[in-house]
């Protein structure tokens, strides 16, 4: 049995894609017979409003879904601007390095980014504890702040570049979410050797049936409409105006329906530029609970994965491809990149453009018109994340490089040997 410590910032009944990666991790793991702690904050997110019936207590223990789960205290604040959420982050890695003393004995510390300085929490507990230090990175911070326009260059910059570098070189090991991010990583100056890479994916008996799809459509006016749906974070990084355009270019096609699901910084404005141009063909919903996901996507025609056509964003994989793939549901993909090497390679999807609203009204047009196009790209997409994306055997995989970071750590052999990973 490995005794497993993993740090992460966000956490189920929190819904984003780090905590649900987490916490299927975790329930994997435990289910082959390891011990895994999981040290957050109290669920927030979005709004920077705890969830029901939680207290932002300075450490409380708790047991969800059969996994120790440790909440420390943080300042709450909503995923909107940059002043709040740095002071919501900071205190995360001051809560835990305060309660370091009370977190239980490890073989392995696993700490989670985004956001940054919750991987860098990682460092102080593996040290405390005499463990290894796993970095997982989902995201490049800070070059995705400055990329979306939160933060402009400076030197609080410059000293977060500084910092990251310093993590990529000290970590015993790295996971990163994509081979995208290796490159960056080794330019930091961290040994190529010790750098993993596992793929989100998602829990595919989980994202199957589609129940509940008929009585969400009827709920909803979306019945008889070839529905295309986002699903996720409404942020800075997506351009979902892209949405609101094509809308507007397919208002005249009585077929196609738009609906937009989740929470974030640009969802206010959006909901304005929705009325404003009187897009009655676009259904926006507030964030939704996990178990309500598959019955979404089940009212779903298609899934849009879009993001801004930056050099940063080519090195993402969204991870809501996996959950539409499951679910046998064509992409629309606005996305450079890896992402797209996965989309198109894997006959799964159609890419656009980025941002291209025009691009994204062609591309439903050509699959309202052809539903024997839409039944093939969703078998294709199921038949592919079975085979790569699952999330059980990512789970095996991620322990197998968690076991060889413990062992060759504890012989005093530095890093695991390159190519377990790959």
């Amino acid at each position: 049995m490995m005794r497993i410590l993993f740090l992460s910032h966000y956490y189920p009944p929190e819904v984003n894609a780090p905590a649900n990666r987490v916490s299927e991790l975790a329930r994997e793991w435990t289910s082959a017979g390891h011990q895994v702690v999981v040290v957050t904050c109290a669920p927030n997110h979005p709004y920077g409003r705890l969830h029901p019936p939680y207290r932002n207590r300075l450490f409380k223990r708790e047991n969800f879904d059969g996994i120790e789960v440790i909440r420390v205290w943080t300042y709450l604040a909503p995923n909107a601007g940059f002043f709040h959420r740095i002071i919501n982050y900071l205190s995360f890695l001051f809560s835990v390095s305060a309660q370091v003393g009370r977190l239980p004995a490890t073989d392995v510390v696993v700490s989670t980014s985004p956001q940054f300085l919750c991987g860098l929490a990682g460092f102080v507990v593996a040290r405390v504890k005499r463990a290894p230090w796993v970095l997982e990175i989902r995201d490049l911070w800070p070059e995705s702040i400055v990329t979306v326009g939160a933060m402009r260059r400076s030197a609080l910059i410059y000293l977060l570049e500084q910092m990251e570098g310093w993590a990529y070189r000290t970590a015993d090991r790295i996971v990163s979410v994509t081979k995208s991010f290796v490159p960056h990583f080794v330019g930091k100056g961290a040994d190529r050797g010790k750098i993993s890479v596992i793929t989100n994916g998602v829990d595919i008996k989980a994202f199957d049936d589609a129940r509940d799809a008929e009585a969400f459509r009827a709920m909803h006016g979306l019945r008889g409409k070839f529905v295309a749906s986002y699903i996720g974070t409404h942020g800075m990084a997506h351009r979902l105006e892209t949405i609101l355009e094509a809308a507007e270019l397919t208002r005249d096609d009585p077929r196609i329906a738009f609906l937009m699901v989740g929470a974030g910084a640009e969802r206010d404005r959006l909901i304005a530029m929705r009325a404003r141009k009187r897009l009655d063909n676009v259904v926006m919903l507030a964030q939704m609970p996990r178990s309500a996901m598959p019955g979404v996507w089940g009212a779903s025609d298609v899934s849009l994965v879009l993001l801004k056509d930056d050099p940063l964003f080519h090195k993402v994989i969204p991870s809501k491809i996996f959950e539409a793939m499951a679910m046998r549901r064509p992409i629309v993909l606005g996305l450079e990149g890896e992402a797209k090497e996965i989309v198109v390679d894997g006959g799964c999807g159609i890419a656009i453009r980025p941002g291209n609203g025009e691009d994204l009204a062609a591309a439903l047009r050509r699959l309202v018109d052809d539903p024997k196009l839409v039944a093939e790209l969703g078998l294709k997409g199921r038949r592919l994340v079975v085979e790569h994306y699952d999330r059980c055997k990512l789970a095996a995989h991620y322990l197998a490089i968690l076991q060889e970071t413990v062992r060759a750590t504890s012989k005093g052999g530095g890093v695991p040997a390159p190519g377990v990973s790959e």
